[in-house]
């Protein structure tokens, strides 16, 4: 069952000291869990709706957005999120709650790196909603399991303040396979989806439909 509990980070100012330690941790940790690798690998197989562009849910500082307009040159990166615009960007950026500035971004496919464990139930259907209108959805999130759980604690001693507190609380609000076609309420009849498990501790969720 999934625990919803809030995150440090989500509460910290962007420039305060534990915000930029606990964001130098979230790029360690996805270094070593390859989710933006994975992401990009997965996006170079549609082509078709790359072309019509990116959006990242949640971009943070903007790596993988970054990444994106790197690995697929001419193709529109749109990053969604609270924090300020990133310095020096070669993608563009809208500042605010992406479950109301979605809307208005256009893509062909959907990323996001750690960012759907951070709903509920109601929210997830939400966003689901407005997912629809993408052909692609490429999420990578933690995966709700005893074992990430105990890594994480084995962890603490190499990460910040806030980290500490944040990976597990990340990894109960997590998911297991399975769940969260159902919770973005894609129906099976229209998407394809797949899932898999990037050890230490991730779920893959690639959806598409022709």
């Amino acid at each position: 069952m999934r625990v919803l509990v809030p995150e440090l980070l989500d509460s910290l100012d962007p420039e305060d000291p534990d915000a930029l330690r606990s964001r130098r941790d979230l790029r360690r940790l996805d270094g070593l869990l390859g989710g933006s690798r994975w992401i990009v690998r997965s996006a170079r197989c549609h082509v078709t709706a790359s072309r019509s562009g990116f959006v990242d849910l949640g971009a943070g500082e903007g790596f993988l957005c970054s990444r994106l307009a790197r690995e697929f040159p001419g193709c529109a990166v749109t990053g969604l999120d609270f924090s300020p615009a990133p310095a020096g960007r070669n993608f563009h950026w809208v500042r605010g709650d992406f479950l109301k500035t979605l809307g208005g971004a256009q893509g062909g496919i959907a990323v996001g790196s750690l960012i759907l464990h951070h709903f509920s139930q109601a929210q997830l259907g939400e966003l689901g909603a407005a997912l629809q209108k993408f052909r692609v959805l490429l999420f990578s999130e933690p995966w709700r399991c005893r074992l990430p759980l105990a890594l994480s604690f084995f962890s603490r001693p190499l990460v910040g303040r806030v980290t500490k507190h944040d990976m597990p609380a990340s990894i109960r609000a997590g998911f297991c396979r399975g769940e969260l076609a159902g919770l973005l309420g894609l129906h099976t009849k229209e998407w394809k989806v797949k899932e898999s498990l990037g050890l230490p501790g991730t779920i893959r969720f690639h959806a598409w439909r022709d």
